[in-house]
């Protein structure tokens, strides 16, 4: 079984963002004994941003980019300096791998990344996987490590991705405010997990949530790949996690494994704007697999260009799709509502195509 694990920023280190060594050495310690079994292990590990932050002594995490870049290259190499020492005291080498979003947007950079880990595994490392802070650009980099780790297990065709974190899973309501709330143990491959109500980071420490780890475990789904995602704290979490005992919430896969290109529509790119459907439309997407066609379209919000990622809504407002939209915003406020047979000969007759497409709901 090939695993992708993920631990967080509020797993790693304490509240003045020291990195907690215990921490990493329980992770070590379970990621020796997953391989015992057979398995391959990829880690994706947050923790850079706060060990810089931790190094340098400054009293709050900064918001200001710039400084964020600089603080996560001081304490990447720190980080990786703990994995170091703790998986090689057990007789295994640990790999960093600095990834950036336009290695899973371009198609060769994409098979190269994933020709660089496998070999990796081949030659029995452990890949320790951060996004490359230091050098992304704001306006093209994810932000939050879940959803790296969810494209990193489509990427390497992963059995199993394990999202670890400062809670036991999913709950009913936020357990926070809510005594009531009970642990959600599976979700099958069906559910609206989009609908799902969650909350964002309940730690200064880190940049994601419950909701990018929902979005997370959507794309394994759709990618085939098992997610679960669990306490940091819980001992063997991942031997546990590995033999699909319950030991937080377990998302199921798909049978609706989306290609590359799609997944990137679906979840890995950039947003711009969005389209609202009548209700003839939003039938014609989820029932017949139809493309979008401009009499369909009722509403246009944003300023994107052409071949931009746009969400496609229904009345109600619920996200049904996500897909490329094959003419720019002004163009489509122009057409929307047209029949396809008034439209001129030399412009596109679809808004998105349905090999662009991909339903959601």
């Amino acid at each position: 079984m090939r695993i992708v694990v993920k631990i967080g920023t509020s797993s790693l280190t304490d509240e003045l963002g020291v990195i907690d060594e215990r921490v990493i050495e329980s992770l070590c310690a379970q990621l020796v004994q997953v391989r015992s079994l057979g398995h391959e292990v990829v880690v994706v590990s947050s923790g850079a941003v706060s060990a810089g932050v931790a190094a340098l002594g400054l009293p709050a995490r900064p918001t200001d980019t710039p400084t964020l870049q600089a603080l996560s290259a001081a304490g990447q190499s720190r980080l990786m300096e703990v994995y170091n020492r703790h998986l090689g005291s057990r007789g295994v080498v640990a790999a960093q791998v600095l990834l950036v979003p336009h290695d899973f947007v371009d198609r060769r950079q994409y098979l190269h990344a994933r020709q660089t880990l496998v070999r990796l595994l081949e030659l029995g490392c452990v890949p320790i996987i951060n996004e490359n802070d230091a050098i992304a650009n704001d306006e093209i980099r994810y932000g939050d490590n879940d959803r790296i780790a969810a494209l990193v297990a489509h990427n390497l065709a992963a059995d199993l991705l394990v999202l670890l974190t400062d809670t036991a899973g999913l709950y009913t309501s936020d357990p926070r405010t809510d005594p009531a709330a009970a642990l959600i143990a599976r979700v099958a491959a069906d559910d609206p997990l989009l609908s799902v109500s969650a909350g964002e980071s309940g730690s200064n420490r880190g940049s994601g949530g419950m909701a990018s780890k929902l979005a997370a475990a959507r794309t394994a789904s759709f990618s085939g790949v098992r997610a679960v995602i669990a306490a940091s704290a819980r001992p063997d979490v991942l031997v546990d996690a590995a033999n699909d005992l319950d030991v937080g919430t377990t998302f199921m896969p798909n049978d609706r494994k989306l290609s590359a290109r799609k997944l990137w529509i679906g979840f890995a790119s950039l947003v711009e704007g969005s389209v609202t459907v009548d209700d003839g439309a939003r039938r014609a997407l989820l029932e017949r697999g139809t493309s979008l066609l401009p009499a369909g379209v009722i509403d246009v919000r944003g300023a994107f260009d052409e071949e931009s990622i746009v969400e496609v809504r229904a009345t109600d407002g619920t996200v049904i799709a996500r897909g490329m939209v094959l003419c720019d915003a002004a163009t489509l406020r122009a057409i929307k509502g047209r029949r396809t047979a008034d439209l001129p000969a030399e412009m596109a007759h679809e808004v998105v195509h349905r090999d662009d497409l991909v339903v959601l709901s």
